[in-house]
């Protein structure tokens, strides 16, 4: 069973900790639409990349024709 020699202070603890917390998002304004969206992902909104559509969106879905 693993016992310290000495007591690790608060100081030298919390130093340790220092890097852990967690870092803010950094949004970017989709140049298509101008909603914002994640650095180097497509735009969850309209669905461009780098002024290409890469997802075609689809404006209305009517589940009752579907189910039918």
């Amino acid at each position: 069973m693993a016992v310290q020699q000495n007591k690790v202070s608060k100081s030298r603890r919390n130093n340790r900790r220092s890097h852990d917390s967690l870092t803010a998002a950094n949004p970017n304004e989709c140049t298509n639409c101008g909603e914002l969206k994640r650095p180097h992902h497509v735009c969850a909104s309209c669905g461009h990349y780098a002024d290409k559509e890469i997802v075609a969106q689809v404006d209305e879905i009517d589940l009752e024709d579907d189910a039918a």
